[in-house]
């Protein structure tokens, strides 16, 4: 403890002698210069500047005079300026002197202090020495001490260890006499049992040269049978070849045959074609003639039925909204498709049970169903899930080329799963895959692919659940896109489930993805667009189209309409009654007043004076 605080002096006295306050002021000191350096190089540039602008104005002058005065004027802003730079670097000048000097005291005031931090340096190891011998003797002899003692403990240990060492020396020592003795015993039985199977040896020994001699025999008679195999195999062959250049010409007739119906095929899917235009044409023009009059019809009855709301009974009348009012031409209801990246998602997450199942329902489904020629692209029935599955896997791991590197790099820290599904929408883009049809024909395409290869290298062992032979012929017949029909019953179950059992392997899957995407970009140029027009139109809504078109008029206001005629045909009847109750007015009327004229007439006729008692009087007594 003493040494190290004697040497904190020395320390304290080795620091710098320069004060925060000291080392502020230079601080302080060098911003102060450099503000005045600045100032001072912006006003000479200011100065720099003006002498420059006036050299313009100098080359104008035409007047020796003025040019004199102007020369003398920017000699003089030079010579000033030239001083003011001068004045400065003197004062800098200064300034480092006298930094200079500083320097130099700050220096020799350093090295004194080294000197004396030198001088306790070495007084304070001389004590720490002492200090060191004296604690090191003490070591010293507290480990002699403490290796006697440990001398002596292992004295005592090795004294035990050699009385038990003697002890187990003697056990062992009988033990192993004992065994030496088993081993003898056991010698003997073993000369007794080598004894035994010597006279074994020599007795199968006898046994087996007989048996060569007969083997001898039996092979002389093969030989000869050989022979006789050998002209029954030429003889065959001779068959065969025959059968061979039979069966060549045979199929080179089926093959024109084919080639024949193939061609007949195709006139006949343009001629279907064809008139599958025109039936489709003439069924919009028939339907929007007949759509265009019931429509005039049923705006008609709209059109009453407004008169009688406004007209009739006085309500407000509010046109309908129907679905059907917007709609021209036939009910066209589109088939909901998937996307492939939404199939690749349900596909990739059934698990091995949920595989087995939809495996059992398409079998039954495939017993049940037979599977039509001609189908272009149509969910595979024979395509079992596990197989989807497998072929996906494989695109997945063997097409990451079809992957931009930074997609492949930022997939790295996703989870398998989710991974796998963003490589195969990359994959899917790459190869303008965009729904399930896509998908399913690319399957289709890679089995056809593996059994073509199964057949042509009938001599390869593939992993098939059942014989190449059960599904090689149905896996060849597809050549080319063309498609023949295919057997029911039984024999399709077997090979479509032989054919979706195939496993592919890795090293073909380049080759089937190069095949694919040439088949599959000239099926898709050679599409016709008229497949939107052959495809079956959905009429389940057609009668509930022109149902509705029918009943415009709601059931509530066709009884409005029937009461409200019912009541027009009374109010008729009483405007009938009250046209003849007038007809009947006026002919009254004209009666009256003939009668008032004939009336008239005969009161003021001159015969009455005649008379001796006048109409007149008659008439005045009967009035009150």
């Amino acid at each position: 403890m003493a040494g190290n605080l004697s040497v904190d002096g020395p320390r304290a006295a080795a620091k710098p002698s320069t004060s925060p306050s000291s080392v502020i002021c230079l601080v302080l000191a060098a911003l102060c210069r450099l503000e005045k350096l600045e100032n001072e190089s912006k006003t000479n540039q200011d100065k720099f500047e003006e002498i420059t602008s006036k050299w313009g104005s100098a080359k104008e002058k035409t007047i020796p005079q003025d040019l004199w005065d102007v020369l003398n004027q920017q000699q003089q802003q030079c010579a000033l300026l030239i001083e003011e730079k001068n004045k400065l670097i003197s004062e800098l000048q200064q300034e480092l002197k006298s930094k200079d000097d500083h320097y130099v005291k700050d220096l020799k005031k350093q090295s004194d202090d080294i000197n004396l931090l030198v001088e306790r340096m070495e007084e304070q190891i001389r004590n720490l020495m002492k200090t060191y011998r004296r604690e090191l003797t003490q070591i010293e002899l507290e480990n002699l001490i403490t290796r006697m003692q440990t001398v002596e403990e292992y004295e005592k240990q090795l004294n035990q260890l050699q009385v038990k060492d003697a002890e187990e020396y003697t056990t062992i020592k009988i033990q192993l006499e004992n065994d030496v003795q088993i081993l003898e015993q056991q010698l003997q039985q073993m000369k007794a049992i080598y004894q035994l199977n010597q006279e074994k040896l020599e007795y199968n020994f006898q046994v087996l040269k007989k048996r060569d001699e007969e083997n001898t025999i039996i092979k002389s008679q093969q030989k000869r049978k050989l022979n006789r195999l050998h002209d029954v195999l030429n003889n065959l062959r001779i068959k065969l070849a025959k059968q061979i250049k039979q069966f060549q010409e045979e199929n080179q007739n089926l093959t024109a045959d084919y080639k024949r119906i193939v061609e007949q095929y195709k006139d006949l899917q343009g001629t279907m074609r064809h008139f599958a235009v025109v039936d489709a044409q003439k069924f919009l023009e028939i339907w929007l003639m007949n759509e265009e009059e019931a429509k005039g019809l049923m705006w008609k009855a709209l059109e009453a039925d407004r008169v009688i709301h406004t007209q009739q009974l006085g309500l407000p009348w509010v046109e309908p909204d129907y679905w059907f009012l917007d709609n021209v031409g036939p009910i066209v209801h589109r088939k909901a498709i998937k996307s492939a990246s939404k199939l690749a998602q349900e596909v990739m997450a059934l698990t091995e049970s949920s595989q087995q199942e939809e495996e059992e329902e398409a079998a039954e489904e495939g017993r049940q169903e037979v599977a039509e020629a001609g189908e272009e692209v149509k969910p595979p029935r024979h395509v079992l899930v596990k197989s989807v599955k497998h072929i996906l896997e494989l695109l997945c791991d063997e097409s990451g080329f079809l992957i931009e590197s930074k997609l492949l790099g930022l997939l790295q820290p996703l989870e398998r799963h989710e991974r796998s599904l963003m490589r195969l929408d990359a994959i899917f883009a790459a190869l303008e895959i965009d729904n399930e049809d896509d998908v399913y024909t690319l399957v289709d395409f890679f089995l056809k692919f593996k059994a073509q290869q199964v057949v042509s290298s009938p001599s390869k062992e593939w992993a098939v659940e059942e014989g190449p032979e059960e599904f090689a012929v149905d896996a060849v017949k597809d050549d080319g896109g063309s498609a023949a029909p295919k057997e029911e019953g039984t024999a399709h179950q077997s090979s479509a489930t032989s054919l979706s059992s195939l496993l592919f392997h890795h090293d073909d899957v380049l080759k089937a993805l190069k095949a694919f995407v040439r088949d599959f970009q000239k099926s898709r140029d050679k599409r016709p667009q008229v497949k939107k027009v052959m495809e079956e139109r959905d009429n389940s809504k057609d009668s509930e189209y022109w149902e509705a078109l029918a009943h415009v008029i709601p059931e509530s206001k066709l009884k409005v309409w029937d009461a409200l005629e019912a009541a027009l045909e009374k109010y008729y009847y009483v405007l009938s009654q009250r046209s003849k109750l007038l007809t009947d007015l006026d002919g009254l009327q004209q009666q009256n007043t003939e009668l008032h004229m004939l009336l008239h007439q005969y009161l003021t006729s001159k015969v009455n004076q005649e008379l001796l008692i006048p109409p007149t009087h008659v008439v005045e007594l009967m009035t009150p």
